[in-house]
């Protein structure tokens, strides 16, 4: 069964206050050539059959409306697996 990736992100022009975290954390272990960090999100989404023109618009649609907020968050990929 095929597995398609979605990855959410924070809006670039958005404070993310984890990212922030993190890069404070390496630049105290002394990890200075890392300048800025963001986090976001991965889905995994199984599909029970072939990944179809429908499948796809599903795909994108679910992406906008429900694993991402279009208000603070940007959809930068979604991901199909090769054809086999």
């Amino acid at each position: 069964m095929p597995t398609i990736l979605v990855e959410v992100m924070p809006k670039a022009e958005l404070l993310d206050p984890q990212g922030k975290a993190v890069s404070g954390a390496l630049t105290r272990l002394g990890k200075s050539e890392f300048t800025d960090v963001r986090i976001g999100k991965r889905f995994e989404l199984t599909v029970d059959g072939p990944i179809t023109d429908a499948v796809r618009n599903d795909v994108q649609k679910i992406a906008d409306e429900i694993l991402s907020n279009s208000v603070i968050e940007d959809v930068v990929a979604i991901t199909y697996p090769e054809a086999e």
